[in-house]
């Protein structure tokens, strides 16, 4: 048995048709599951072979087609089911048949009101909101963090182990591509450890002279190690911003001598008078907090 609609009969759009009336709010879940399965085909396979039962259902059929002609138009077989409260909500959006036109209306101007109740500017597909941390950012640091802990642990198994030149630099040219490193990354990672080294020792770190020294000795030392990764003007620059950030952060005892072994690494040929032109003029438009070891290296630069 099919649902059959009448002759010149609409059945209102998003609507449902079934054999079956509807169920009231009170049936229970298994008649509406029940209900729900029977949209527009019955199961007739009960049916007997036998004609004086097929003659006898198919006469109950033809009346029950005429009971049901008022639901569904003259001829028509089949009950249309209401849609409860907001229920029409959802078969117009999932519904093929077109949607109406004050559908369509009511959904803009909900959507506008949403919109218009978030002052907040939604952020282009891709962009960060602002005050929002990228994740990729995040990744990048902690990469470099590890990257500097690896050459430092490499460059203190040369200095304890007596390792050769030659092999610290195939160990950290075999870091610089598993991080993904540059040259400048290389030089900058090295000459932390080296000036590292100095701070080991108590009375370095107590005595501004003895640390002078101290430092003079470890740059005269692994200075070849060194200039291996001092490519060009940029490499050495990148050395000079590094130990102004040691002394500002991690190794401040390095601060009030930060012009004499700035002069130091000239002497010894680490760095170029050209690189430490630069990095003052690459100060000039900083805070005043960030030119604080310029203003110190005035005499060196002048």
């Amino acid at each position: 048995l099919q649902v059959i609609i009448g002759q010149n009969f609409v059945v209102p759009a998003y609507s449902k048709v079934s054999l079956h009336k509807q169920p009231m709010t009170q049936d229970s879940d298994e008649e509406l599951e029940y209900a729900d399965n029977s949209f527009g085909t019955v199961d007739i396979s009960y049916i007997s072979s036998s004609p004086a039962n097929t003659e006898e259902i198919m006469t109950d059929f033809s009346e029950m087609k005429k009971m049901l002609a008022s639901e569904v138009g003259d001829g028509g077989a089949g009950f249309i089911w209401s849609v409860g409260e907001g229920g029409y909500e959802e078969e117009w959006r999932h519904s093929v048949a077109p949607i109406p036109e004050e559908r369509l209306v009511e959904f803009i101007k909900h959507e506008l009101e949403i919109s218009n109740g978030d002052d907040r500017v939604q952020p282009i597909s891709g962009e960060l909101e602002p005050g929002s941390i990228d994740d990729s950012d995040e990744d990048v640091r902690v990469d470099s963090d590890h990257f500097e802990k690896e050459v430092e642990a490499t460059f203190l198994r040369a200095v304890n182990e007596d390792v050769g030149e030659g092999d610290v630099i195939l160990e950290v040219n075999s870091l610089k591509l598993s991080y993904n490193r540059t040259a400048t990354d290389c030089a900058g990672a090295l000459f932390y450890a080296m000036m590292k080294l100095p701070l080991e020792t108590s009375s370095n770190r107590h005595s501004p002279s003895k640390l002078v020294k101290a430092a003079g000795d470890v740059i005269s030392k692994w200075k070849k190690l060194l200039k291996y990764y001092l490519c060009s003007i940029d490499e050495e620059i990148e050395v000079i911003l590094k130990f102004e950030e040691m002394c500002s952060e991690s190794a401040k005892e390095y601060f009030s001598v930060f012009t004499q072994i700035l002069h130091l690494m000239y002497e010894k040929d680490v760095v170029q008078e050209e690189a430490i032109l630069n990095w003052a003029s690459e100060k000039e438009e900083a805070d005043e907090s960030d030119k604080v070891l310029v203003k110190q290296a005035e005499k060196l630069i002048q």
